[in-house]
């Protein structure tokens, strides 16, 4: 249904510290991203992640602490409650119903931090796990239900964040780029909904 690998790969950038073990050894697989699906524009997308596989951890440090861990204003929060729940909560109502549609799957986000499930890498990995497991209905209830009725505006809030680095910028452009794409692939129709940020 979809290819696992990239969704992973950028799942796991917008979800672990830059100096992580988890991301040491993926940076310069970012440059290989293009060849993975099939892109409108392949040479501007080629440009981006051939940028982005040249990034340093530390290059990105602050930049990730700003974005994933608050420090400051967050110009863009990677939880979907703060775009779906009306006063912006963190684990909201709509965190709880996309925890319940993991149990159901038998997915349990287990992290070791108390942290909301809705996190958007976290998210884009629940969908490579569910891929991986041949769940093509989950994979669509995931996109249309839970991730696409905010995900494009959290992209597009992390594109216009003022960052020391394009790194985080240009991620998110090739993931929103990624997302439409997949979206058009499988027909996806995600659920309207109300965002408040």
């Amino acid at each position: 249904m979809i290819d696992t690998t990239m969704i992973r790969i950028l799942g796991a950038f917008f979800y672990y510290p830059p100096q992580s073990d988890t991301l040491r050894n993926v940076y310069s697989v970012l440059g290989e991203l293009p060849q993975l699906c099939t892109w409108d524009n392949p040479e501007k997308i080629q440009a981006i992640c051939t940028s982005l596989s040249q990034t340093q951890p530390d290059d990105i440090s602050y930049d990730y602490s700003i974005l994933f861990e608050g420090q400051g204003s967050m110009p863009a929060p990677p939880w979907g409650s703060v775009y779906l729940e009306h006063d912006n909560t963190i684990m909201g109502e709509s965190t709880a119903a996309y925890r319940d549609f993991l149990q159901t799957k038998g997915l349990v986000t287990d992290t070791g931090i108390r942290e909301p499930e809705d996190q958007f890498g976290l998210m884009m990995m629940a969908v490579s796990a569910l891929a991986e497991q041949e769940d093509d209905s989950a994979v669509i209830a995931l996109f249309e239900q839970h991730l696409l009725p905010w995900a494009y505006r959290y992209l597009e809030l992390v594109q216009q964040s003022k960052t020391e680095s394009t790194f985080y910028p240009s991620l998110a452009q090739i993931t929103e780029i990624y997302l439409k794409s997949l979206q058009l692939k499988l027909e996806l129709s995600p659920v309207r909904a109300e965002l408040f940020r």
